[in-house]
């Protein structure tokens, strides 16, 4: 954890041109759920995300990252992912690691996690579509990206992504 400032969209958009990666992104109003935002960014083409931030009672943290009709089973999900009993994070710990407020967690927050804490987990079915749709580390925009551009980004946060079949954890 640190003290330098949260990355901002326009920081996201040129670490992204830094790494030769193109998106394409849509402003809408504040959304603060999955059904909001369908209502907004529904007609695009790709998945519509839905991140989950976690910490686990051994004090390890997760970002999971599902598609946004994907029911998840909190008790399930941690045996899948290999956690132990799984809780929400904290907004204060949600800022303070990924630089994001409750609403716009996305898995472009890595580029926050400079200690690398998080443990990133991406549904492998989702990733196999073309395209993401996600949060640019605020809910007022969606940015559209293409999944092998999304795991080149977060590789290069530091973050390689475990992809597992997160179908699995449904209740």
């Amino acid at each position: 954890m640190t003290d330098m400032a949260p990355a901002t969209p326009a920081d996201l958009f040129a670490r992204l041109t830094e790494l030769n990666i193109s998106s394409t992104t849509l402003d809408h109003p504040a959304v603060h759920t999955a059904e909001e935002l369908a209502a907004h960014v529904g007609h695009l083409p790709g998945v519509n995300v839905r991140n989950l931030f976690f910490a686990d009672a051994k004090k390890k943290m997760w970002l999971v990252v599902v598609p946004f009709d994907l029911p998840i089973d909190l008790k399930k999900l941690a045996d899948v992912i290999g956690a132990a009993r799984l809780s929400f994070g904290s907004p204060d710990r949600l800022m303070r690691v990924l630089g994001v407020t409750p609403g716009s967690v996305t898995p472009f927050a890595v580029i926050n996690d400079h200690a690398r804490a998080v443990q990133l987990i991406l549904d492998a079915g989702m990733m196999r579509g073309d395209i993401i749709n996600a949060h640019p580390l605020i809910n007022t925009m969606t940015t559209a990206i293409k999944t092998a551009d999304l795991l080149r980004f977060v590789e290069a946060c530091g973050h390689p992504p475990r992809l597992i079949d997160l179908t699995r954890a449904q209740p």
